[in-house]
């Protein structure tokens, strides 16, 4: 959510940032019910500054002068009940417009209309493709089926479509990855939490994922509960209606949690083993900052850095992408993602998305911090993934198969995988 005030003094700015992002929002419409509930409440306002004086006269007054003030203020009552049964409903009329307006994105962003147009920053390792393996290359879902460390068919017996088991060296090297990540975002001062996966709507609301995003989630709507897709809306969304200390932040939090995603509007799309799937595991790292621009971006470069450096520690090729205006979503002001080389769709695919906001969350989430001045700000916030697995086990076993059949298991992993060279 932005700043009113900024929609009322700079509505083309606001508009053109929703023709960039390739979003439909009646501006105009904003306007004219903020307008209105202003209205009201100057009416409002005037009315009971009316009915504060007729009680300081009534105190004063003689008996009948008071059956005077009685009858003047009756319709005075009457209509303050109006106003206030009036701005309840546009109070709620313009908060569902405002949750559909979006941030304005940074001016280094790239304007395009999809992911076609997104930014290539640089390449990082070489890329090694179907027949430079000098053997017969198999697909990840190969490879696990014959070592029996991913089963996708009995995933789907269990659960249906989109959803696998691993088991055995499998499940043990998705783990590792995820303890690898862990153990890094600690060593580099990120605070490690565990926190709910069953969350209130609000908390989605707050986050940016409802309304707009409501049809990829999992709803429990009895309880008024929805299943994440990402810690970032539990870490978040933890500071939620609070006003922090300035000398409190950033404050740098990592979590891991199990991410759930209907994948709607997505069917017969990336359908394939374990790319696009209902359930995984990874671990968020979010930052709380400041309200200041140059603070974002210094955290954003951060954060990217942390994924970037995992990725060379698992010794995976990939590329940094800055996200054009028409791909980034509503909330975010920049955005980069990070794709990693996968031989079987010989292409790049994405593993991590890092996300600038400034106070778009945190508008949304009443989450505030107090200068040194005593002055209340919006905070700032931003998030990216340091590993989601077991979209990472595609490029891991895929570009460590060997000959033989077995996998080499990266140096980095080797510790938490009980000292094995290999899966075989």
């Amino acid at each position: 959510m932005i700043d009113i005030r900024l929609i009322r003094d700079q509505p083309d700015l606001v508009k053109d940032a929703a023709r960039k992002k390739g979003m439909k929002v009646d501006i105009d419409q904003v306007l004219a019910v903020d307008a209105r509930r202003r209205a009201l409440e100057t009416e409002f306002n005037e009315l009971r500054s009316r009915q504060n004086a007729a009680g300081e006269k009534m105190a004063k007054a003689s008996k009948e002068q008071r059956e005077a003030i009685k009858a003047e203020m009756t319709p005075i009552k009457a209509r303050l009940a109006e106003i206030d049964a009036e701005k309840q409903q546009v109070d709620e009329s313009l908060r569902q417009l405002m949750l559909l307006v979006p941030q304005i994105p940074d001016a280094a962003a790239p304007i395009g209309a999809s992911d076609a147009e997104n930014v290539e920053v640089r390449r990082v390792g070489t890329p090694r493709r179907k027949d430079e393996f000098g053997f017969p290359f198999k697909d990840h879902v190969e490879l696990g089926t014959r070592l029996g460390i991913i089963d996708m068919d009995r995933g789907v017996k269990l659960a249906g479509s989109r959803n696998y088991v691993l088991k055995g060296a499998g499940a043990m090297l998705h783990e590792a990855v995820l303890r690898l990540a862990w153990d890094m975002m600690i060593e580099r001062g990120f605070v490690p939490m565990t926190v709910p996966v069953l969350v209130l709507d609000k908390l989605m609301e707050g986050t940016g994922y409802f309304p707009l995003g409501r049809d990829q989630a999992y709803l429990c709507e009895r309880d008024g509960q929805s299943l994440v897709g990402t810690a970032e809306v539990p870490v978040t969304g933890y500071h939620m209606d609070e006003i922090l200390r300035e000398d409190e932040l950033p404050k740098l939090y990592c979590a891991r949690s199990t991410c759930f995603r209907r994948e709607a509007g997505a069917g017969g799309k990336d359908t394939y083993g374990l790319y696009r799937i209902h359930l995984f595991d990874k671990i968020e790292q979010v930052v709380i900052c400041k309200a200041e621009a140059a603070e974002s971006a210094r955290w954003h470069q951060a954060i990217i850095k942390n994924a970037t450096d995992l990725l060379d520690a698992l010794e995976l090729p990939y590329r940094l992408l800055e996200v054009c205006t028409g791909d980034m979503g509503q909330g975010k002001v920049r955005m980069f993602d990070i794709e990693t080389w996968m031989p079987s769709r010989n292409a790049y695919g994405e593993t991590h998305s890092a996300s600038s906001f400034h106070d778009f969350q945190s508008r949304r989430l009443n989450l505030k911090y107090r200068d040194a001045g005593g002055k209340i700000h919006v905070c700032h916030t931003l998030n990216n993934t340091v590993v989601a697995s077991p979209r990472i086990l595609i490029p891991l076993l895929e570009l460590n198969q060997q000959a033989d059949g077995s996998i080499r298991i990266p140096e980095s992993l080797r510790a938490y995988m009980g000292n094995r060279c290999d899966i075989r």
